[in-house]
This record gives structure tokens, C-alpha cells and sequence, in this order.
């Protein structure tokens, strides 16, 4: 289940799924500038010392095709919360 303006530290995530510690992250155009570029890498590597993955999607591209964008996460969430074999 994934939770929409997910607190976590000093951040809130756009969608949380803590079984598969998966951040999703809606990102539009205002992230491809250099100082949002940064804060974001800065963000990400705070997550990821957590043991949270983050998937990012561009604004544009769930617009574009939101199937698409979907089954990028549904997939991500369930190879995060597959048993080893």
C-alpha cells in the first residue's frame, strides 16, 4: 500500500510504500534546473543510506502514458518485496 505525502526525516515524499521501502516521486519540469538537481541527488542519497529506493517519474511521462508509469512501480514494488529464491 503506498501512502501519498509520506513524511520521513526532514522530507515528505510524494508516495511511500514502506513493505517495499519504495519512494515514488512525481517530478516536474522545476527538477531539471541545477539547484532542484542537486537538492534532489542530496535527497536521494539520505533515502538510500535508509534503505528506501526512490523511482523517479517525470511529470510528463505519467501524463503521457500514466499505464506505463503504473507498471514501473507495480513492478519495483514487487521485485522490492519478493522472497529470495
Amino acid at each position: 500500500m503506498f501512502r501519498r505525502q509520506h513524511p520521513i526525516g526532514p522530507y515528505i515524499l510524494d508516495f511511500y510504500c514502506a513493505k517495499a521501502r519504495l519512494c515514488v516521486e512525481v517530478d516536474g519540469e522545476v527538477h531539471e534546473y541545477h539547484d532542484k538537481m542537486r537538492r534532489d541527488e542530496i535527497r536521494d542519497a539520505w533515502l538510500m543510506e535508509r534503505g528506501i529506493h526512490v523511482h523517479r517519474i517525470g511529470s510528463a511521462d505519467l501524463l503521457a502514458d500514466p499505464d506505463e508509469a503504473a507498471a514501473s512501480v507495480i513492478l519495483l514494488a514487487r521485485q522490492r518485496t519478493a522472497k529470495p529464491t
